[in-house]
């Protein structure tokens, strides 16, 4: 598997020189703070920032993008234009939004890459994970980045475990997947282009492309309208 199967990158983004669709997907986890590191920062403007939203390290905010009335950025951050911030945002650090993103309200975001017109509306956390172009979290869905054992994460793959030399780890979605109110992607989960969850489940492994994971079956989906 290589990353150019689950996502096609936007022609737009400044780092395009750092994630590899040859390579593979969960080698572009720790590719961007690397990413980050090399961009050139404009001095923030922080005229237009709402008096409740707390601003702090290296941030740059795309035209168009709306901040909430609270919320807080630590840098190195990257939000593409467009973007919807809402109420109770968290940024940690290391992140990475292309455009017409929903950051949503009481949402968590820890080193993570998000392509354009991702949604992830409420209540989710996203850590050292990477949500394909138009892919979607319902409300609650927690991307788990840690084993219990805090071991080293490995995806499933064609029956076998690879190992990914990464310790947090957490859903790696293909462009357009969808994932239902109140699961939790187990860490390396691997979902496929138009890949879907249903809600309320505790789902690991990876899940091909136009397919559908509900308890334990992962049957064709239905053709969305």
């Amino acid at each position: 598997m290589i990353a150019g199967d689950l996502w096609s990158l936007p022609e737009h983004l400044p780092f395009r020189d750092f994630f590899d669709p040859e390579s593979t997907p969960w080698s572009w986890v720790p590719k961007i703070h690397m990413a980050l590191s090399s961009f050139g920062f404009p001095k923030a403007d922080l005229r237009d920032i709402p008096p409740g939203f707390s601003i702090s390290g290296d941030v740059f905010i795309g035209d168009g993008t709306k901040l909430p009335p609270f919320g807080v950025i630590h840098g190195p951050a990257w939000i593409g234009k467009d973007c919807e911030l809402r109420p109770g945002v968290y940024i940690r650090g290391n992140v990475i939004a292309g455009e017409g993103c929903v950051l949503g309200n009481s949402c968590e975001y820890k080193n993570c890459l998000l392509l354009d017109h991702v949604q992830t509306p409420h209540f989710n956390y996203i850590g050292d994970s990477i949500l394909g172009n138009r892919s979607h979290l319902g409300a609650g869905v927690i991307l788990s980045n840690l084993r219990l054992d805090q071991k080293e994460v490995k995806v499933k793959i064609g029956g076998r475990q690879v190992p990914t030399g990464l310790r947090k780890l957490g859903a790696l979605l293909g462009d357009g997947a969808e994932v239902g109110c109140n699961t939790s992607l187990q860490p390396g989960t691997i979902l496929g282009r138009r890949a879907f969850v249903f809600p309320n489940l505790a789902y690991s492994g990876t899940l091909a492309d136009d397919m559908m994971a509900a308890a334990k079956t992962a049957t064709k989906t239905l053709k969305r309208p």
